[in-house]
């Protein structure tokens, strides 16, 4: 990689992975692409180029992609899982009608594409213990439905096109830079500013609910990872199995209450979320991306709990 176009640079993903690129790829152009509203700011601005890309105009995107001589596309456009549900048809639209524009430019302009899966692209009758990578996959969620459609979408155009197409499927990402929005796994980012600000937190998932989580750093490694991997050793390409924790709410809150023992929690169960936390893994198998492409992660709840807690509170100013 070295001029990469980052689609949706300003969300919880974008924001961190354009930083991180361009503090590791110097010599190239990271272009933060984002839609007006969204703007980029502070250094995510002054470091670097920014473009308007919407991800529903592919004419944006191709024009884009020939002035700074684009070899990869990071697809970050999407809505999360809760606002999916609110808006399918617009989830659609940005999901999969985004995918198809960018496939073309790559297709056309010959430039490498990660699009993230997600936990979401299982469902119900998918084993939720150690879930293999290669499962049944059938979502009862928009966002679901889209996340198994992005990862058949993009084996195809790499097996009839030779589109270079690479992803991972995330858990939830827990981040202290960028607040998420919309998502089921959002409240394992909320409960650390409530216990920082002193704050019960009502928690919209119910106790006993496990989910596979993962720390940002973590994640933004395995997205670089996967696209600096050698191709030879891969056997899957869309999308990898990547775990690194697994908890459920109160194993969350006892993990912060070793450094902040105030917390106080209650539950306010979403049943929104709710049903589509039931629907996900509780842990997934991850063995062929440890073995394809040396994935494996460096934090677990402990040692992310006390890294976010330190980062919040001075963010904070705690």
């Amino acid at each position: 990689m070295k001029n990469v176009l980052i689609i949706g640079s300003t969300g919880q993903i974008g924001s961190d992975l354009t930083m991180k690129l361009r503090r590791e790829i110097p010599e190239g152009k990271i272009i933060a692409g984002y839609i007006p509203g969204f703007e980029p700011k502070g250094e995510l601005l002054e470091s670097g180029p920014a473009e308007v890309v919407n991800v529903c105009d592919g004419k944006q995107i191709a024009d884009v992609v020939s002035r700074y001589k684009v070899d990869t596309v990071y697809n970050l456009a999407a809505l999360l899982s809760a606002t999916a549900e609110k808006f399918p048809l617009k989830a659609w639209d940005i999901q999969m009608n985004g995918l198809i524009n960018i496939l073309e430019v790559a297709r056309e302009q010959k430039c490498a594409v990660f699009t993230p899966s997600s936990i979401g692209a299982f469902g119900p009758s998918t084993p939720h213990v150690n879930t293999p990578q290669d499962t049944i996959q059938r979502p009862k969620s928009i966002y679901g439905v889209t996340k198994v459609a992005t990862e058949l979408l993009s084996d195809y155009y790499f097996n009839k096109y030779a589109v270079d197409t690479r992803s991972v499927r995330f858990p939830g990402l827990i981040s202290y830079t960028t607040l998420p929005g919309g998502g089921t796994t959002d409240y394992a980012v909320e409960i650390y500013y409530a216990a920082i600000k002193g704050e019960e937190y009502v928690c919209p998932i119910g106790a006993g609910t496990y989910m596979d989580m993962m720390y940002m750093p973590d994640a933004l490694r395995a997205a670089v990872e996967i696209m600096q991997a050698d191709p030879d050793k891969f056997e899957h390409r869309n999308s990898f199995n990547i775990a690194s924790m697994s908890f459920e709410p109160e194993e969350l809150a006892a993990a912060i209450r070793k450094y902040i023992p105030t917390l106080k929690l209650r539950y306010e169960v979403d049943p929104v979320r709710q049903h589509i936390a039931n629907s996900w893994p509780d842990k997934m198998d991850d063995s062929c991306a440890r073995k394809e492409w040396g994935w494996k992660p460096e934090y677990d709840l402990d040692s992310m709990t006390r890294d976010m807690i330190g980062h919040l509170k001075i963010k904070l100013g705690k």
